[in-house]
């Protein structure tokens, strides 16, 4: 019985992860400060563009191993 429930959090936890992974997604464009922080490296040339949100990856790491941090506290 306990495995059941162990498993019944898991996957609320990762439903409300897609969940808030989708709403993020959804507004992406509208987000000021997602993909243009200092750091973020940038490359545009005649027919190539790169890009690659540095800091914008270790920020959404830290706030995604925060919030899971707390979820497992509390479970």
């Amino acid at each position: 019985m306990e495995n059941f429930q162990f498993i019944g959090k898991m996957l609320i936890l990762f439903g409300l992860i897609l969940f808030v992974l989708g709403v993020i997604f959804y507004f992406f464009e509208k987000i000021p400060f997602i993909g243009k922080l200092p750091g973020d490296i940038y490359i545009k040339k005649e027919n190539f563009v790169f890009y690659f949100p540095v800091v914008t990856s270790i920020i959404l790491s830290i706030i995604l191993t925060l919030i899971l941090y707390i979820f497992r506290k509390k479970m």
